[in-house]
């Protein structure tokens, strides 16, 4: 089946392009119409010495090397880390996002991401697309166990958009994490490829899926 209409909930600015880029790009190329949804920009956790819209700032950067159109973009202002505390908010939010857009695939967080502010995201985001295809994208560093239960089969240029998407976010580079790197977004696709002898892919949580 083709998805014409891709919804990306992402509880914070980079969380899409980590957890599925690799998969938006694809997306794009094919034709399909891509949204993404921020919920929080992080402002009380930006490096010290940055601007507090710094991330936000990055984060159309990225959405722009992409090539998704600003017009496709929501971005929500909610505290990072308390995402618990506006539930009943975002969910309205998404229902709103669910009768402006309405997708036929959204992608979320994994229901195993033990990030307190990801989990909203994937409880309510459940909550609110629950009769339309919904996949749980991967983010290993959150994750105590990750269900592999779908596979999106990927090209290079398509690891090569994901990677310069997240070159938007120098300051997140310059804090050296471990997952911010070109040789892990480069090794986890590799791995998940292996899985399904193929080269490159990402791997996704199944939640719901229309055939």
């Amino acid at each position: 089946m083709k998805y014409k209409k891709i919804l990306v909930l992402a509880p914070h600015t980079d969380d899409a392009e980590l957890g599925c880029g690799g998969t938006i790009a694809k997306f794009l190329e094919d034709g399909s119409k891509v949204f993404v949804a921020v919920f929080s920009t992080a402002e009380e956790s930006v490096p010290e010495g940055s601007p507090l819209d710094i991330l936000e700032k990055e984060f159309y950067r990225a959405m722009e090397t992409m090539k998704i159109p600003k017009k496709n973009l929501f971005v929500y202002k909610y505290k990072v880390r308390k995402l618990s505390y506006y539930r009943q908010d975002i969910l309205e939010e998404m229902v709103k996002l669910r009768s402006l857009i309405q997708p036929d695939l959204v992608l979320l967080p994994s229901g195993q991401d033990v990030h307190q502010d990801h989990q909203v995201i994937h409880s309510e985001g459940v909550r609110a697309f629950k009769n339309l295809s919904i996949l749980g994208y991967e983010l290993p560093w959150n994750h105590i166990t990750f269900s592999t239960h779908s596979f999106m089969e990927l090209e290079y240029r398509h690891i090569e958009a994901k990677w310069k998407a997240l070159e938007s976010y120098s300051s997140q580079i310059k804090l050296q994490k471990p997952y911010f790197t070109k040789e892990f977004i480069e090794g986890l696709a590799k791995v998940r490829g292996t899985q399904i002898n193929k080269e490159w892919a990402e791997a996704f949580e199944v939640l719901r899926v229309h055939l």
